[in-house]
């Protein structure tokens, strides 16, 4: 198994006005390429070159903080651009929905839960819904790790990334990440993350 880049899934401006077209081409170009890049640089030559992803971060407490960042870099945003769409926004429906439904109380609930959760992120990092034990369950982790990693304090099946670093926002936002987390919602890709959750199920 290789590693690749994968191509960013609509254009730079389809987020507009939510996201702005500028931060999306530094975000996608500069900031996750250039991750992508140094840990392919950090992996050259080991067994981790044909590892999965998965089997990586299982064990990621043994390897090196170039391996832990940037290949945290690097699969982050890759569920982060792939949770978006110009013709996202709205509200779950179907399992993910009943599911939210059921562990939050409601979709407005969870939402206000999550907002909070990316609000109170200290610094950069991301937030997640994750499944784990079959339920689900809103959690964040600093700088670029992520649930699947040995080392998160809360371990689960990432279905749905927010990314709270600055450099996701600032363009548009500066200094307001409440609003970048509130425009944020009208472009999640929920049958992206329905999808992602029956995955997680089998997983688990």
């Amino acid at each position: 198994m290789s590693h690749s880049f994968p191509e960013l899934p609509y254009a730079y401006n389809a987020l507009e006005p939510y996201i702005d077209a500028k931060t999306m081409e530094v975000h996608y170009s500069k900031h996750h390429k250039t991750y992508y890049d140094k840990f392919m640089t950090a992996i050259h030559g080991s067994a981790l070159e044909t590892a999965t992803l998965r089997d990586i971060f299982a064990n990621i407490s043994s390897h090196s903080p170039a391996i832990r960042n940037n290949g945290g870099g690097y699969y982050n945003h890759v569920l982060y651009w792939y949770c978006m769409s110009p013709h996202g926004g709205g509200a779950p429906n179907g399992a993910l929905g009943n599911a939210i439904q059921q562990a939050f109380g409601s979709f407005e609930a969870f939402k206000e839960a999550f907002s909070q959760a990316a609000v109170n992120t200290f610094g950069s990092g991301f937030v997640w819904l994750i499944v784990k034990d079959k339920q689900l369950q809103i959690t964040s982790t600093p700088n670029q790790d992520n649930p699947l990693m040995d080392a998160a304090a809360e371990r689960g099946e990432p279905i749905l990334a927010l990314d709270v670093w600055e450099h996701a926002y600032y363009i548009s936002y500066q200094n307001r990440r409440p609003e970048y987390i509130e425009a944020w919602w009208n472009v999640v890709n929920w049958d992206a993350v329905s999808e992602n959750y029956e995955v997680a199920l089998f997983q688990e």
